[in-house]
């Protein structure tokens, strides 16, 4: 009999760690961290838990709040995972599958750096986005704080070739803006701002025919802004109250048992 025929894999494997190893079914049940034996900070906190009053559903607030968690400790490393845990009143299992299905939450060890994903699917890639990533990668080879990586889709296709740096939309790109980017970056200026998205004049219908399509902000004066953001921020948040903690299986099951003999039933009245 013929040796098998190894399965041919691509060569940078999946984006997820582990995925083929096999699962240890010796652990034990996942659950939430005690509150008593895991410190947050007050900061991240405070700001998970912000996240988590404007949902109905406090499990809606898990990108968010991985998120915040990655920008304290630069990456959903174990014990940033359990702390949104615990503030979350999640499992860690929980957390850690929506952290290594996202491309932008990390799971694995890297330094705090700046991060530029350039989309290269095929509305960016028909108008040279492959060109702009080659150049942005070699713009950025001397500065290990800039982080350069491809992203399948952005969701910004009237911008292409388009790319976000820390969070900011920002395009149509030429080849010529990928040092201009890393300058922006390592000065700590606004990256491009007369190409970022939420400044396009195009987006207010209040603006003259004519009007430049790009125009960086100007003090004072009311602007379009798609990201909702005013000058000061978002200060206009007006979140709910926190979605409730569920009820442990047991009490919960005592309760439906308490509540039976009160329901009532259209064919009873």
């Amino acid at each position: 009999m013929s040796p098998p025929v190894p399965v041919p894999r691509f060569g940078h494997g999946s984006r997820v760690p582990g995925w083929d190893e096999a699962v240890d079914l010796t652990k034990p049940p996942a659950t939430i961290p005690d509150p008593a034996t895991t410190p947050v900070p007050q900061e991240l906190r405070d700001v998970i838990e912000a996240a988590m009053a404007k949902y109905p559903d406090r499990r809606s607030a898990a990108i968010p709040a991985l998120h915040a968690a990655q920008e304290v400790h630069g990456w959903c490393s174990p014990e940033a995972i359990d702390q949104v845990a615990t503030v979350m009143q999640v499992t860690p299992a929980y957390l850690t599958s929506v952290a290594t299905f996202y491309d932008m939450l990390e799971t694995r060890p890297r330094p705090k750096h700046h991060d530029v994903y350039v989309c290269t699917n095929i509305s960016c890639s028909l108008r040279g986005a492959d060109h702009f990533f080659d150049a942005m990668v070699g713009a950025a080879a001397e500065h290990p704080d800039v982080h350069v990586s491809s992203f399948e889709c952005l969701g910004a296709c009237d911008i292409a070739p388009m790319a976000s740096v820390d969070g900011e939309y920002v395009g149509p790109l030429t080849t010529d803006d990928a040092a201009r980017i890393v300058d922006d970056l390592r000065a700590g200026r606004p990256v491009l701002e007369h190409k970022q998205l939420r400044y396009r004049r195009c987006a207010d219908p209040g603006v003259a025919e004519g009007a430049e399509e790009f125009a960086p902000p100007e003090p004072d004066v009311p602007r379009a802004d798609t990201a909702g953001l005013g000058p000061g921020g978002d200060t206009l948040d007006r979140p709910g109250p926190t979605a409730p903690i569920e009820i442990p299986v047991d009490e919960a099951g005592a309760g439906n048992q308490a509540g039976a003999g009160n329901e009532t039933h259209e064919d009873d009245e």
